[in-house]
């Protein structure tokens, strides 16, 4: 600093220079890093504190509920449907132990007990319980990878027995039947699919490309059935940490929107473009509100 007053630099001038350059510790700045270190941890303890009640209630839950679901469904896939379905609403509630809340905005054309096709975009595997649970009546049928079959209670009992198609990516025409074979038996039972074109779930709640051949497949399989574009966002936070711990306070967002009416001959790739134009909307809606 004094060899640059000694070039003639003016007092102002090297006054404001000096302010930039002093990075002394002050008692003000201190103090703001001190409550910044502070808040974080308190959020980290309280996230624990909540975390661990949850994910025992809720593994607790999945567990119960397997063997009632497995003695359902001795007699018949519609009682172990309503088993499913009580299990989901449960969980619904379960996710308050955790501090996370729902937003639900459900078009009035979205009728229950009606079958649909929902187009979705995918943020955690509780996208499943969330819609299970908001779609009681609806009794949703999912398309899903052949891995999630396996190793979670409820949840893969239900992926298996429950009338859902559980593709091999590693294989394109057992996927392609098990998608319209889906898409037939939910038309004739009058119950709703869900299909997460993006393919995985987005770690960071960004839009991901849609892989538009299972979609196309469903479409053409079950001509009659409206297409609802389903929005869920804040879902992809509760596994920012992988569950260890699930951020108390989060809020999860779900729209279920107007249905796309179906039409002889239509465009398929104009179709899943309207669909996935609703979807982005409503999350670029959505982080306006919250910016």
């Amino acid at each position: 600093m004094p060899r640059m007053l000694k070039r003639g630099l003016p007092a102002s001038q090297s006054a404001t220079l000096a302010d930039r350059l002093d990075c002394s510790p002050t008692p003000a700045k201190l103090w703001s890093v001190f409550v910044a270190v502070g808040r974080g941890t308190l959020k980290k303890i309280v996230d624990w504190i909540f975390t661990i009640p949850f994910l025992i209630t809720f593994g607790l839950t999945l567990a119960v509920f397997e063997p009632i679901a497995r003695v359902a469904r001795l007699f018949g896939l519609r009682p172990m449907e309503v088993t499913m379905g009580v299990m989901q609403r449960i969980l619904l509630v379960v996710f308050r132990i955790g501090g996370t809340s729902l937003r639900v905005d459900r078009s009035p054309l979205v009728l229950p007990s009606t079958a649909y096709i929902l187009v979705s975009n995918h943020q955690s595997l509780f996208d499943i319980p969330i819609f299970g649970g908001l779609l009681f009546s609806n009794y949703p049928k999912y398309v899903s990878k052949r891995e999630l079959g396996r190793w979670l209670p409820s949840i893969s009992f239900n992926l298996t027995h429950g009338g859902n198609a559980l593709i091999d990516r590693g294989d394109p025409v057992q996927a392609r039947q098990a998608i319209r074979e889906l898409a037939v038996t939910s038309a004739a039972r009058d119950v709703a699919v869900v299909i997460f074109p993006e393919g995985t779930r987005s770690r960071d709640g960004r839009l991901k490309p849609f892989r538009t051949g299972g979609l196309k497949e469903l479409l053409d399989a079950a001509p009659d059935l409206p297409v609802i574009p389903t929005t869920v966002d804040g879902a992809w936070k509760l596994l920012r940490n992988n569950l260890f711990p699930v951020p108390f306070g989060t809020t999860v967002r779900v729209r279920f929107s107007d249905p796309l009416a179906r039409n002889v001959g239509e465009d398929y790739e104009e179709l899943i473009a309207r669909a996935r134009d609703v979807i982005e909307g409503t999350l670029l809606e959505w982080r306006a509100i919250d910016v």
